[in-house]
């Protein structure tokens, strides 16, 4: 009763602020569906919810109504079809709604983005470390272009000396000549900041066009800043001479005095940064000469005698 008269008394105090010829609010009931209503056991709540005419009389829970109905209707209708059409085996929630997997479209792109990142920052640093590398060793070359070996020829001692006649391996008669002589050369290293490693390639006495004796100098390593004085043997035994040792004569002592041209090349090799940077350089030397078979002193060469190509 208490209830009765409260409602009254509120409809009696909200009648007069309404307008006079507003008609009279009808009154409409929505029945739920309860929670055990595909069992068969159909309970039905009724709820009286006033028809409101304006956003201000509209009531607190506008989710009951008509229109939200449709909205919510409209926005799953399709996932709802799809289920509808399928027989039992419906999964409902407790308010009686069917559930519907979700599916996540949307995974975890923010790592695989950062990974990307820092390879993609990783291979900028390696690049940016190869290039800067790569200028560092071509100035390193550069500086170490000009640093070449110096190799000047000493003198040269005569040991022995024949000329004669004698057969070649075919039978044919022709003079034959023994040479056995030794070399001195001082090699200079004047590079600061590097050794190197020192060769020749053989050590020719050509008389005409003829080898007649050779040697070679062994494979050395020499400090920076450093010279050395090396010594080579250079020898040849029972050369044929052919038709060019008819210039060849005899003294009345028996002496005899040969032209001939020393001819060969220096090389050396500097690992200025490992073998990463490496610097080469070659020096072809000739030198002409006369030699005596009677002499034993060692022929000394002037700074011009020899040709430094």
């Amino acid at each position: 009763m208490m209830q009765s008269a409260k409602s009254e008394s509120d409809i009696t105090s909200l009648a007069p602020s309404s307008p006079s010829r507003s008609p009279k609010r009808p009154v409409y009931y929505v029945q739920s569906p309860s929670r055990d209503s595909h069992d068969g056991d159909k309970l039905s709540s009724m709820h009286a919810t006033p028809i409101s005419n304006s956003p201000m009389e509209s009531p607190s829970h506008p989710s009951f109504g008509r229109h939200s109905r449709n909205s919510s209707a409209s926005r799953f209708s399709g996932i709802f079809r799809s289920s509808s059409g399928r027989k039992g085996g419906k999964k409902r929630n407790e308010k009686g709604w069917p559930v519907c997997d979700v599916i996540l479209e949307e995974g975890s792109y923010g790592y695989y983005d950062k990974a990307y990142t820092r390879r993609f920052q990783a291979f900028i640093a390696f690049l940016t470390f190869l290039l800067l590398f790569t200028v560092f060793c071509f100035i390193i070359w550069g500086a170490s272009r000009p640093y070449k070996t110096q190799v000047t020829v000493k003198s040269l001692t005569v040991q022995n000396l024949y000329v004669g006649e004698g057969s070649d391996f075919s039978g044919v008669i022709t003079k034959m000549m023994t040479v056995n002589v030794s070399l001195r050369m001082n090699i200079y290293n004047p590079a600061t900041f590097f050794g190197i490693h020192v060769h020749s390639t053989p050590i020719n006495l050509f008389f005409s066009d003829i080898t007649v004796a050779t040697g070679e100098l062994k494979k050395y390593y020499q400090p920076r800043k450093s010279d050395r004085i090396v010594s080579v043997n250079v020898e040849g035994n029972k050369v044929p001479l052919y038709g060019a040792g008819s210039s060849i004569t005899l003294s009345q002592t028996g002496d005899v005095e040969v032209p001939l041209t020393l001819k060969f090349q220096i090389r050396s090799r500097g690992n200025v940064v490992g073998k990463l940077v490496r610097t080469k350089h070659s020096k072809e030397i000739t030198c002409p000469l006369i030699i005596n078979s009677s002499g034993s002193k060692p022929i000394k060469f002037k700074k011009n005698s020899c040709t430094y190509d």
